[in-house]
């Protein structure tokens, strides 16, 4: 039996005979997920709790919180705050639940791995497949959100499925750095330039007279609701968008597993989901009060053209950093399934960097056709959260807790955390089925009214409400 130091658990191997990094003596850690960890090839276990708040927060605050404002004018400003409050702490405890199921089970590095102990195989790849689908598809919706950045700036210099095709080719490049805490740099500055931007347009809106949507001649004033009437329809999607600000969830398995210190994993989720949730509220309840039904969508739209090339220009890195980190995330999940039990996974070799690149590389291709085939902002962004955020975010750490607690003592507390799990379960079956009715009827009502983008579209998108 050999104890590694560095692990927060013990771990048994086989020493009688030497692996290759062994006896070459570069080994330097053993993990139960990524194997031996040696001083010749990539670290998987280098990132601070600092650099974990960066990346936990670069997967929530992104194309989200673009999206508040409009969800406020859907339901009105106060049911809009509340609904927030309850995805926030709903979602911290799915967050939560990511560090207590990686403390119990060790070898578990991702949302597959949790599918197989509730599930086995078939589990394993239901979860593993609905994972990369989600990130790449993510990844699309940055692409998409770069290109809006793009057209924006550039006043629509060239066709907008050029610069679907640049946000992809950079997307790429980045994505391919195989470390998380190589990339936990560019985190803070993605996350910090959205927040910036937004603020930018949150001060603006207050003091311009009028937002850049509204009628600009006569009297205006702000036709905000503090209690809107939507249909159902209109509700369920607006939900499904604040699922979607929230559901990095999934993410988190993979940063974890990525951490120096795994314990420090709390610390680094309490300073995410408070910073976030603050500059949710603050950003979606004031571009709302002053904008009321004539916010844009995205929100950086809604204070002029000047503003919103300002505003643009200061959010372009964090969109491009979104788009790389969900390329990152994707192709990981691939990459490790591929390598996962073999010394290729931490090693440099021919087989390594092949492995990796064609992970990195296909990503990408089919995160293009995604932008490129379905270029609505806010429509993808609705049906992402409804379909597999929602199931992505919500049931399986009910079920973890159910899995794991099941036999204990029948307690109070132990009582209660069934009630909530049961709860958690049907919320999100209901939030799943009933968001992704309401999206597809969204979808369906818009290219009804307006015949919708074509596939490759040549068309401005900056300015869709």
């Amino acid at each position: 039996m050999s104890k590694d130091s560095k692990n927060d658990t013990d771990i048994e191997y086989d020493n009688n005979d030497p692996t290759p990094h062994e006896a070459l003596g570069t080994i330097t850690d053993h993990n139960d997920v990524f194997g031996e960890i040696s001083e010749d090839g990539p670290n998987y276990r280098n990132v601070g709790w600092l650099g974990t708040v960066a990346l936990m927060m670069k997967t929530q605050i992104g194309l989200g919180v673009l999206s508040m404002p409009l969800v406020f004018a859907t339901v009105g400003l106060v049911p809009g705050n509340i609904l927030l409050v309850a995805m926030a702490g709903i979602t911290t405890w799915s967050d939560y639940m990511v560090g207590i199921i990686k403390l119990r089970h060790p070898d578990v590095y991702g949302i597959d791995d949790v599918g197989r102990i509730l599930f086995g195989r078939i589990g394993y790849e239901l979860f593993g497949a609905a994972y990369a689908i989600y990130f790449t598809f993510v990844a699309g919706s940055a692409m998409l959100s770069i290109s809006i950045s793009l057209n924006a700036l550039s006043t629509h210099a060239i066709c907008t499925a050029g610069f679907v095709a640049i946000a992809a080719v950079v997307g790429f490049m980045f994505a391919s750095i195989r470390t998380l805490d190589r990339i936990g740099f560019l985190a803070w500055i993605g996350a910090l330039s959205i927040i910036i931007a937004v603020f930018v347009v949150t001060i603006a809106v207050g003091l311009q007279s009028r937002p850049s949507e509204a009628p600009q001649s006569g009297h205006w004033e702000s036709d905000y609701k503090l209690f809107n009437t939507p249909t159902f329809t209109e509700a369920i999607s607006a939900v499904s968008t604040l699922v979607f600000t929230y559901a990095g969830t999934p993410a988190f398995f993979n940063i974890v597993a990525e951490m120096r210190q795994p314990l420090m994993y709390n610390r680094s989720l309490v300073i995410c989901q408070v910073t976030v949730t603050a500059v949710y509220i603050i950003v979606g309840t004031i571009v709302y009060y002053f904008c009321g039904s004539y916010v844009a969508s995205p929100a950086l739209g809604s204070a002029g053209d000047t503003v919103k090339k300002v505003s643009y220009g200061i959010a372009l890195p964090g969109l491009i950093v979104s788009c790389i980190l969900f390329i990152h995330l994707s192709a990981k999940h691939v990459f490790v399934r591929i390598l996962r039990g073999s010394d290729y996974l931490t090693a440099n070799s021919i087989i390594h960097w092949a492995t990796w690149l064609s992970s990195t590389f296909g990503i990408t291709t089919i995160a293009y056709i995604i932008a490129s085939a379905i270029p609505v902002f806010s429509s993808l962004v609705s049906l992402i959260g409804a379909f597999l955020g929602t199931f992505l975010t919500f049931q399986p750490y009910a079920g973890m807790w159910l899995y794991d607690n099941w036999k204990g003592s029948r307690t109070l507390r132990w009582q209660f955390g069934v009630v909530w799990s049961i709860i958690i379960l049907l919320l999100g079956t209901f939030l799943m089925v009933g968001g992704t009715y309401g999206s597809v009827v969204g979808i369906r009502d818009s290219f009804v009214k307006s015949g919708g983008s074509s596939p490759w579209s040549c068309a401005d998108n900056s300015n869709s409400t």
